[in-house]
């Protein structure tokens, strides 16, 4: 009973933790606009800037799940928090480009820290029900998501400006790491835990496959909704309220995990998110108006239970690849999605100059370039159907996890 009790306390600084994380990607989705406005950057700088909240992540999980055995879970969250109040206070002191990215550099390899420690940490404390217990965590993604949107949306109304956005983020920050000095952490035997091990198990077939549709599910739904205000601000639709649609419907749908993956099994949860995230974007770059809430429900069905689930695919099928499998997992799609982030800037800024050549005007221009970036990343998901057809047959056939692993 007295395990089930700590378990819980650090469950739930897990979950604070990952609230900081996700409040991160809200706020400088709402206020990418004026950033490049006060510090004249173009879309595609705004990328670059992007790109290192996606860039320091992966850095983050691949030292964190290569150290993770040595040095467990504490430290790693410790690191977190450091690396999230440096990174906030050097952002809202921030004097043009350069220590933007230096300073979303160091949030991104924060948020990267606390998914290091905390995804295999929770894999540990609930191994019978793992996936379900992960949804659970992840639940605070969007969670977190969902307060940081409608916190910078109701702070622009107010006229508090962008510094004071990123400040707000510094109150869960130390209420965490108040927390984490107080916690204390369940203790596992590590005679099973070898890095060593771990790492010959990184190359087996079903784990190559699962890391590279981690960078597609990663792209899908985080490249989408980190531009939601460039992508949908001419849309007729308030992108911050789409973004908090999105992902509240997320949160609601991850908190109510256990049935559905149990139902259907992780690989048929993840093709039939394929499925509804490819039609959601695709409605999304065809529609304006009031329509636009209706695709962003379908798009938000779609992508709720990929990062989750793709974690429990590797807890569950290669088990051998421990935590730094979980870790470079998370890695994988965060990488991806910082590659992706300058493109999909110069996305924006090339169909916004072949909308003005045509001499359309400023808002027909906005939303033709938004909606040209949709049909773009409407690719992703669109493979993955595929990918995930061939995932759903594979494991049917193989029943028994120790083939896999």
């Amino acid at each position: 009973m007295k395990n089930n009790n700590y378990n819980r306390i650090v469950f739930h600084l897990c979950c604070l933790a990952l609230v900081v994380t996700s409040m991160t990607f809200a706020i400088r989705a709402g206020i990418l606009g004026q950033l490049g406005g006060q510090f004249g950057l173009s879309d595609t700088e705004l990328g670059w800037v992007n790109a290192m909240a996606f860039l320091g992540f992966p850095v983050a999980t691949m030292l964190g799940g290569a150290i993770y055995n040595a040095i467990g879970a504490k430290k790693l969250i410790a690191l977190a928090f450091f690396c999230h109040f440096a990174g906030l206070v050097l952002t809202i002191t921030a004097d043009g480009f350069w220590l933007l990215l230096i300073s979303t550099f160091l949030i991104g390899f924060a948020n990267g820290s606390v998914e290091a420690g905390c995804n295999p940490l929770i894999a540990e404390m609930y191994p019978k029900n793992t996936t379900t217990m992960l949804n659970r965590f992840h639940v605070w993604f969007p969670g977190g998501i969902v307060i940081g949107a409608l916190a910078s949306s109701a702070m622009t109304t107010l006229g508090f400006n962008w510094q004071w956005q990123v400040a707000l983020i510094l109150i869960p920050t130390l209420i965490y790491g108040a927390m984490m000095i107080k916690s204390q952490f369940p203790e596992f035997d590590r005679t099973d835990h070898s890095t060593t091990s771990n790492l010959k198990h990184l190359f087996s077939p079903l784990y190559l496959f699962l890391i590279c549709c981690m960078t597609l599910t990663a792209t899908t739904e985080l490249g989408t909704q980190q531009w939601i205000e460039r992508i949908l601000g001419a849309s007729g639709a308030s992108p911050m309220m789409i973004l908090a649609l999105i992902t509240g419907l997320m949160a609601l749908g991850r908190f109510f995990a256990g049935p559905i993956v149990h139902r259907f099994n992780p690989t048929g949860v993840l093709l039939g998110s394929a499925v509804l995230a490819t039609a959601g974007i695709f409605m999304m770059s065809q529609v304006h108006g009031a329509a636009v809430y209706l695709a962003a429900i379908l798009f938000a069905l779609g992508v709720t239970y990929f990062w989750p689930t793709m974690l429990g695919c590797v807890a569950e099928y290669t088990p051998k690849t421990g935590a730094l499998g979980m870790s470079l997992m998370g890695g994988a799609g965060m990488f991806a999605v910082s590659m992706w982030n300058p493109v999909i800037g110069s996305w924006i800024d090339s169909a916004r100059r072949e909308a003005q050549a045509a001499e359309l005007t400023s808002q027909q221009s906005e939303l033709i370039a938004g909606q040209a970036v949709l049909e773009n990343i409407l690719l992703f998901p669109a493979i993955l159907i595929v990918a995930f057809i061939g995932l759903y047959l594979y494991i049917n056939k193989n029943k028994r996890v120790e083939k896999y692993a």
